[in-house]
């Protein structure tokens, strides 16, 4: 197989990216503490010296999470306005109406969001 000089950096960088997820789960495996089996004092939760109510596992309402996944989706909508920023004028007319075709795109998600109630916190 014969692969162009370009492409050995990056598959220098994807094994050295695999060796270290690999060394850090088995490093965390076997030099992470030990937690023994059972229900002792030692293994409940402890809240400085409060203490606790109810179970920590107790349900949170989805809107929490879905609130979260809309920050990070619009956040992420700003970040990729950054190099159209940088280099508008390089792109021209086709750039613009792609950027265009972009907000438009993500406009119409934020209206079905809107839409379906997930922005309102009353419901």
């Amino acid at each position: 197989m014969n692969l162009p000089e370009s492409y050995i950096p990056i598959l220098i960088q994807a094994g050295v990216a695999m060796a270290f997820v690999a060394v850090s789960l088995l490093g965390a495996h076997f030099l992470g503490p030990k937690q023994k089996k059972g229900n002792s004092v030692k293994n409940q939760s402890w809240e400085c010296g409060i203490p606790v109510e109810g179970n920590a596992r107790t349900p949170f309402s989805i809107k929490y999470f879905l609130t979260a996944v809309l920050f990070v989706l619009f956040d992420i909508e700003i970040v990729f306005f950054y190099p159209y920023a940088v280099n508008f004028r390089e792109f021209g007319v086709e750039g613009f109406l792609a950027v265009l075709m972009f907000v438009a795109i993500f406009f119409m998600a934020f209206f079905y969001v809107w839409k379906r109630g997930a922005l309102d916190w009353d419901k």
